[in-house]
């Protein structure tokens, strides 16, 4: 009998997670030993990948796409290349289908950063099927809990829902803070961090999805992207199923939370 597995959110901080010495590298590492079940595949959704309509990675061999530059040799070198596959595409576009959510499959696309390399470290084999589903372009919270309120019927199938982004995400700041020789993590980082875990203790889903009205909403999510992953993984687990499996920060302005629902 096939266990259910949660739909999972992560926080994925920079592409050079897999070499640093942080938290939330620890916590990964750890991660797959603590889930009821090793998945048969993973869908994962990422804040790298936004297309105008929903899309599939439809290739039978995945590999690691390189999307950022300028960073150590030794991140260029690791590779992280699972199959794809073509059942769960098929199920999913079903699935969306079902909920008058258009999905299509891009053969070319490989894996961006926010997906690679926190697998790296959760399953470093990378001998799981992966894969991965577009955010849609210029679509808010409540789309993306509704998309993952449709995939739901996975978690009963063995497929482990993977979404990832941060629970802060403002670069600008991190590069203004720097200059100013700040290193302490800002009030307005901490406060809506600790907001969203007190919101998901208490299966708040309209505040959450209202999360750009917080006082600090635009302060750590100048744009939308690295949040909206969170409300896939909200909805296809159910707000009120929610629990916080992780929190730290790393660079300042990062909040690398991680969160189960489900």
């Amino acid at each position: 009998m096939t266990q259910t597995l949660p739909a999972l959110f992560i926080s994925h901080g920079p592409p050079t997670l897999p070499l640093e010495r942080l938290a939330a590298r620890d916590f990964l590492t750890g991660l797959a030993a603590s889930l009821p079940a090793r998945p048969s595949a993973i869908l994962a959704v990422s804040a790298h990948w936004e297309t105008r309509n929903h899309a599939l990675t439809g290739a039978v061999r995945q590999a690691a796409l390189y999307d950022f530059y300028g960073f150590p040799p030794e991140l260029y070198d690791m590779t992280y290349a699972p199959q794809g596959d073509p059942a769960l595409v098929q199920r999913v576009t079903g699935l969306l289908s079902e909920a008058g959510i258009p999905a299509g499959v891009d053969g070319d696309r490989n894996l961006d950063h926010g997906v690679w390399t926190p697998l790296s470290l959760i399953y470093p084999d990378a001998d799981i099927p992966v894969v991965q589903l577009s955010l849609r372009a210029g679509s808010d919270a409540r789309h993306h809990a509704r998309l993952g309120a449709a995939l739901a019927p996975l978690r009963d199938e063995g497929v482990l829902i993977l979404c990832s982004g941060n629970v802060t995400h403002n670069l600008g700041e991190w590069q203004r803070l720097m200059r100013a020789g700040i290193t302490q993590t800002p009030e307005w980082v901490t406060s809506f961090q600790e907001w969203v875990a007190d919101r998901v203790g208490a299966g708040d889903e309209a505040a959450l999805c209202g999360f750009a009205d917080h006082p600090e909403g635009r302060h750590n999510h100048p744009t939308d992207e690295h949040f909206l992953p969170f409300f896939v993984a909200m909805g296809a687990g159910g707000a009120e199923t929610g629990r916080r499996l992780h929190d730290s920060v790393c660079y300042t302005v990062l909040a690398m939370d991680a969160y189960a629902f489900g």
